[in-house]
């Protein structure tokens, strides 16, 4: 799997995932904001909602990023299973829209939580 040092990068990959921000995503603006992005990997019979509950979304990496002030660092990038086993699953992800640096809007799936973002920080902190 590649290396991902960009939010953005990030966020246009083809791939399925899930975005966890602590308030909307606006890249444009630089204002302060945490953003998970989970990236999915699909299992067999998990083609789009998992009708029926066959297949399962299963997470095969996680990606965080502090937007503060101008700048955007990653704060955790994990492939261990052990770790991304301790970060909750939003399973009640929907459409959310997403400002990119050039203003552009994009749609992914994911959830604004500011509750589960200050969960997801705990963990990153004993971890990283």
């Amino acid at each position: 799997m590649a290396n991902y040092s960009s939010l953005e990068e990030v966020l246009l990959l083809p791939t399925r995932k899930l975005v966890v921000a602590s308030t909307d995503v606006d890249v444009s603006k630089f204002e302060d904001c945490i953003v998970f992005v989970l990236l999915v990997e699909e299992s067999f019979g998990s083609a789009g909602g998992r009708a029926g509950g066959s297949g399962s979304r299963k997470i095969g990496r996680i990606l965080g990023f502090k937007i503060n002030q101008s700048k955007i660092d990653l704060i955790i990038d994990s492939r261990e299973m052990e770790i991304i086993a301790r970060f909750d699953v939003p399973y009640s992800a929907v459409a959310l829209d997403i400002t990119l640096s050039t203003g552009q809007g994009s749609v992914v799936q994911g959830i604004v939580d500011p509750v589960l973002i200050e969960e997801y920080m705990r963990i990153v902190n004993t971890v990283v």
